[in-house]
């Protein structure tokens, strides 16, 4: 494992920021449709939902989770309307997620912009929220497949679930490693696997087929939330579209911070809990956070767990004989793993 040659910066990933655009060149055409339906469904007679969820829908991010329903679907079979349609239909659960999440931390930047609670109040940001998760919940019943509404259902419950485990470990230094991939499992990876599960469900798979491309989602979603734990710490605020360290700053205490205290942190215990919490940390204290985490070990063995995940991403294909959607697949595992935003 290699250990960043600068302690405050991560290394330059080959994927870069094309990376996903080049995994994802065979099904531009869906994900340019999902834009449209998401754009659709921004729309409403009123107008303060209609702007705040314009706002909310037009500030594209990854479309990583549209782009597993579309790409799962085609190891079986050719794409179809559907397909599209739930993709949409995920991105708009993730983005009511990211609305809730934003209001608990009192995040005041996403994806480079102003928060929805920072530019328009709790009140809204609340009610947003809710409006997206009950929206996605009625489209959803449109769907021909009875499993796929029960999974639609049953994912918002765990994120959600999952946001309520993190609150409750807000500032706990004592958090186990366990409880750590507990609360993202929850949060991030569930919602990874489902968008796995409804492209096999689509695409008509094998019980067993089913569950290889939903293991390979909860593995690449493990994946994704530790890279972002560690790129929290040695990223760029440019790249992060965000603050350096506002998961420190909103008291998440996240992977390099509790295998730093478990491995050999003791002698900074009183150092690192200082900075927990705390939205006015310097660059010079974030330096020397840096170089405790790297000293430790600690970036190091975060990186590790996440290169691991997606080893565990790439074996779950290894069954499917080779075609464009299991490369691309494979292709958007080291994305996740290497990017560097």
């Amino acid at each position: 494992m290699t250990t960043p040659a600068h302690p405050a910066v991560r290394r330059q990933s080959p994927a870069g920021g094309d990376g996903i655009a080049h995994a994802t060149r065979d099904i531009r055409a869906e994900l340019d449709r999902v834009e449209g339906q998401l754009e659709d469904w921004s729309r409403s007679t009123n107008p303060l939902t209609a702007e705040v969820s314009r706002y909310v829908l037009r500030k594209k991010g990854k479309r990583l989770r549209p782009a597993l329903v579309l790409l799962t679907s085609r190891l079986f079979r050719a794409a179809s309307e559907e397909d599209v349609f739930l993709g949409s239909l995920v991105e708009l659960i993730h983005t009511a997620s990211l609305i809730h999440d934003d209001i608990v931390d009192k995040a005041e930047t996403r994806r480079g912009a102003e928060s929805v609670h920072r530019r328009w109040g709790a009140n809204v940001t609340v009610l947003l929220g809710d409006y997206l998760y009950i929206k996605s919940i009625g489209l959803s019943l449109e769907s021909r497949h009875d499993r796929i509404i029960k999974l639609l259902a049953d994912v918002s419950a765990r994120m959600i679930e999952g946001e309520l485990d993190e609150y409750a470990l807000g500032g706990d230094l004592g958090i186990t490693e366990e409880q750590y991939f507990g609360v993202i499992e929850k949060k991030t990876a569930s919602l990874f696997a489902a968008c796995c599960r409804i492209g096999a469900v689509l695409g008509g798979a094998a019980p067993e087929e089913e569950r290889s491309v939903a293991e390979f989602g909860r593995s690449l979603g493990l994946c994704f939330q530790v890279t972002d734990d560690l790129l929290d710490f040695t990223g760029s605020e440019l790249s992060l579209g965000k603050p350096v360290l506002s998961d420190l700053a909103e008291g998440r205490v996240t992977l390099p911070l509790i295998r730093a205290l478990s491995a050999d942190g003791r002698p900074h215990r009183e150092k690192l809990e200082g900075l927990v919490g705390r939205r006015d940390i310097s660059s010079a204290e974030r330096s020397r956070l840096l170089e405790i985490l790297t000293a430790i070990g600690a970036l190091a063995y975060t990186e590790a767990k996440a290169r691991e995940f997606t080893e565990r991403a790439l074996a779950s294909l290894a069954g499917f004989a080779d075609s464009g959607p299991r490369r691309a697949l494979a292709e958007l595992a080291r994305f996740v793993l290497d990017r560097t935003c």
